[in-house]
């Protein structure tokens, strides 16, 4: 199952430490359930990719398969944020995390996106399940270049009980976080949706840009374009292109009516004899 977007092989990718998923194996029922509500918050079938049995205790002697880069070729990436996930040891930090960080600044949308609320957000969806020590914190933000932003699927007391939140809880009034499992899960998918909506249609400006500059009339739209990409980062590069583009279809227009007059002019000037009186051919009328 392909992305809903041309190029990419799935739309979320789900990365997570084996050890995260034993016993009541929570990040499997953590998918289940964001499917499940996926399927009522999108018109499209939305792809998933996620390794029940992933590789863990990764060292550095050990070959990554290259089929990994094409999996995570993806929309969005969703790190399950544990007491064990910022690890630099790890698979999924080396090879799932971070590699997701530099493809993602790499490629045609960047790493932040703008929506559709003027607001700009980051591919990297963090779900975190644990309260995170400082170490790990700092770990995850320097690696990001921003602040955590995550949305938390914590149940924490005044005992100090701290461990994912189950979609049952027998006791949920004692979590002081105050949160409900079903809650949290529609919070992903609006999340997802925010996300996706936005890269639809960056995805489409940028194909009628594409389209417009493969032309020999806007040659010099190209080259501003290519300059563009190089002074401003992604988020800014939307309105120094659209502007120009502007420009040029203005003074096309105004081309177009000049011409149109100027032969008009140059038509009636050919009337006109070298004595200044205009020509005029007058056809007999026949009447049978």
């Amino acid at each position: 199952m392909s992305s809903i977007i041309e190029g990419y092989n799935y739309d979320i990718f789900i990365s997570y430490r084996q050890k995260d998923n034993k016993g009541e194996k929570w990040v499997t029922e953590f998918v289940r359930a964001l499917k499940i509500e996926l399927e009522a918050t999108f018109k499209e079938d939305i792809s998933i990719y996620f390794d029940e049995n992933p590789h863990d205790s990764l060292l550095e002697t050990h070959i990554v398969k290259k089929s990994l880069q094409e999996k995570l070729r993806c929309l969005i990436f969703i790190p399950i944020l544990s007491q064990t996930y910022c690890d630099t040891k790890s698979y999924a930090w080396q090879y799932e995390f971070l590699e997701f960080i530099n493809m993602a600044s790499e490629d045609r949308f960047g790493s932040e996106i703008l929506l559709r609320n003027g607001n700009f957000a980051s591919r990297i969806l963090p779900v975190r399940i644990h309260e995170l020590d400082n170490d790990d914190l700092r770990l995850f933000e320097n690696e990001t270049g921003s602040p955590l932003r995550s949305l938390d699927f914590i149940f924490l007391t005044s005992t100090g009980v701290n461990r994912p939140l189950r979609i049952n809880e027998e006791r949920p009034s004692d979590n002081l976080n105050k949160t409900l499992y079903r809650d949290q899960i529609n919070k992903v998918a609006n999340a997802i949706k925010e996300l996706i909506l936005a890269l639809k249609t960056d995805n489409h400006i940028s194909g009628t840009v594409k389209a417009l500059n493969h032309r020999s009339d806007l040659s010099l739209l190209n080259v501003y374009s290519n300059s563009v990409k190089e002074k401003y980062p992604r988020k800014n590069r939307l309105k120094h292109i659209l502007l120009p583009l502007a420009l040029v279809i203005t003074l096309a227009v105004s081309a177009f009516i000049v011409y149109h007059r100027s032969s008009r002019i140059s038509t009636l000037q050919n009337l006109v004899s070298s004595d200044g009186r205009l020509s005029v051919a007058v056809m007999p009328l026949l009447i049978k």
